[in-house]
């Protein structure tokens, strides 16, 4: 009988795209990876991974065990599901990952809702930004993330993945309420000599932002560049910069700003992400639920005028 743990190596070198990779998320070294592969090999008989390059890729009778693979995991995450379901309480331990801003604003409301509705489930939340996160998740390393989607660069499909929308977060200007740049304004491109605080170039909040600047007709000339939003809040509030912060942040981080509103009135999409097979597991259920009502109970920052 072939082993599930060799082929969840094989799936994992498949996804990654590498023995490092595979090594790196199962927390091998890669010639245990290696080692365990070609035993993989003598228990098919077959020859599973061909040189290219300085690597290497799966054969097509590997590709069919991985396709293989992949189904058997989620037949066996839904047994588990079917299992939990029949108990009379919801326990265990779940995983969530959600980045900076998801994890302040609603991550306390659901912990809270959790305590109360199912006290003997144990939720252990690691902040990961999404990419990490959807790594993780499709690594068996979280059971739940929290992703979030841009205007300009939407989050693409991932087979096997279970998405349910959380929020629909408007996305407004910072700016300080005293200086040069405290407003009011007419339009962004009066910003154009501004110093911003923005995500990095190679992040959807950082592809977004500039792209929304360059809409605008300028080029921003960035001070900070920092995936912290509560310092590019600070960076504002102390006159430092201007940045585009999510309204998710809501009144008590946001304290100090001015929040104006944008043309077109664009938001982030926010969603909760879990493996297909673990959809209709109890603490799933119970986490999307407390997601869910941590969301209703927010005070979201209102922009004090908008932007034509």
């Amino acid at each position: 009988m072939l082993s599930l743990p060799r082929l969840r190596l094989l799936r994992e070198v498949h996804r990654g795209g590498s023995l490092a990779a595979a090594a790196r998320s199962l927390d091998y070294t890669p010639s245990a990876v290696s080692q365990q592969l070609k035993v993989l090999e003598r228990e098919t008989g077959t020859s599973l991974l061909e040189p290219v390059g300085r690597g290497v890729r799966l054969t097509p009778a590997a590709l069919g065990l991985v396709a293989h693979t992949e189904q058997i995991l989620a037949q066996l995450e839904a047994a588990e599901a079917e299992l939990a379901t029949a108990q009379d309480t919801v326990r265990g331990v779940l995983h969530v990952a959600a980045f900076q801003s998801a994890v302040l604003a609603v991550a306390p409301a659901a912990l809270d809702a959790l305590a109360r509705d199912h006290p003997d489930l144990e939720v252990a939340i690691t902040q990961r930004e999404v990419e990490g996160a959807f790594e993780g998740l499709l690594a068996q390393d979280f059971d739940l993330i929290i992703s979030e989607e841009y205007p300009v660069r939407p989050d693409p499909r991932r087979a096997g993945v279970d998405p349910v929308e959380l929020l629909r977060d408007p996305l407004h200007l910072a700016l300080p309420r005293t200086g040069p740049w405290a407003g009011p304004l007419r339009s962004l491109a009066e910003l154009a000599e501004a110093p911003w605080a923005m995500d990095p170039a190679d992040t959807s909040t950082g592809a977004w932002s500039r792209a929304v600047c360059r809409q605008a007709g300028f080029e921003p000339r960035v001070r900070v560049e920092t995936l912290n939003p509560l310092l590019q809040v600070d960076l504002v509030r102390s006159g430092h910069a201007v940045a585009f912060i999510p309204a998710l942040l809501g009144p008590r981080h946001l304290a100090g700003v001015r929040s104006v509103g944008l043309p077109g009135a664009p938001f982030r999409l926010l969603s909760t992400q879990v493996r297909s097979g673990r959809t209709r597991h109890p603490a799933v259920v119970a986490c999307r639920a407390a997601f869910a009502e941590a969301v209703g109970q927010m005070s979201a920052a209102a922009p004090e005028w908008t932007l034509d």
